[in-house]
């Protein structure tokens, strides 16, 4: 293993991700004498493995379905990541022999900056499709912008719609959809979130966390109902550029 300064990303499947092939391509234009490596495990329980036989790591990404199960492998959390419950984002605070581990969330950055050019003044009230950490960070910004979240869940809790419950009347007040699922993701790209498309309108925005494909299932069938739509590329992105302004901060 090179002993050049080390980055990575945590999770599993990985193979949907761009993140590997968008740092590297980044460390090669900007002549930035590092690389970025996909850490696929099946179970956070090795996680420490990561750290203990990468002892050149400078940061990781942490993506589905690990970003609530880091937590208690990390040292310290930041503000924003903790009210979130979710971390997208680790740094390696080496001082001498101590290591530190602190936790971010720069997805919460990325998806507000992405977001924000698309709303309208209706758009006050959003449906988020899942429950897990990309969910928590996606209810996080947008509270942050005005916008009343309510999640959508294949499973019965307090405070959590399910998607049989999602009425016409519903629909009609949650003019914001996002999708935070796996569901439709590269390569099970036949699927789709089980909402009422027949319902969406043009006055509807559709948005969809994930990226590959580029569009999906979910967006092609919201579009055709003449709601706008975005994927999460952009969203990727930007929690990139973020992600690495926190590792050189």
């Amino acid at each position: 293993m090179s002993r050049k300064e080390l980055f990575g990303l945590v999770g599993y499947p990985l193979g949907h991700s761009f993140s590997e092939s968008f740092f590297n391509n980044k460390f090669n234009s900007e002549g930035i004498d590092a690389q970025y490596l996909n850490f696929e495990i099946p179970n956070i329980n090795e996680f420490r493995n990561i750290i203990n036989t990468n002892t050149n790591l400078r940061g990781l990404n942490v993506t589905i379905p690990y970003k609530e199960q880091v937590i208690p492998y990390l040292d310290d959390i930041d503000i924003t990541a903790s009210e979130i419950g979710a971390v997208n984002v680790v740094k390696f605070i080496r001082n001498g022999n101590n290591l530190i581990l602190k936790g971010f969330n720069s997805d919460v950055i990325g998806f507000c900056n992405s977001l924000k050019p698309l709303l309208k003044p209706h758009h006050t009230h959003a449906l988020v499709l899942g429950t897990g950490g990309a969910a928590k960070a996606i209810t996080h910004g947008l509270k942050s912008l005005g916008i009343e979240p309510i999640y959508v869940s294949r499973t019965k809790k307090d405070g959590v719609l399910t998607y049989n419950e999602l009425t016409p009347g519903i629909i009609e007040k949650y003019q914001v959809i996002v999708n935070t699922t796996p569901a439709g993701m590269y390569p099970l790209v036949d699927t789709c979130p089980d909402i009422p498309y027949h319902l969406l309108t043009p006055q509807h925005l559709c948005y969809d966390v994930v990226y590959n494909p580029e569009v999906t299932l979910f967006m092609k069938k919201s579009q055709e109902q003449g709601a706008v739509v975005k994927n999460g590329l952009e969203m990727l992105i930007l929690q990139a550029l973020a992600a690495w302004e926190i590792w050189n901060s």
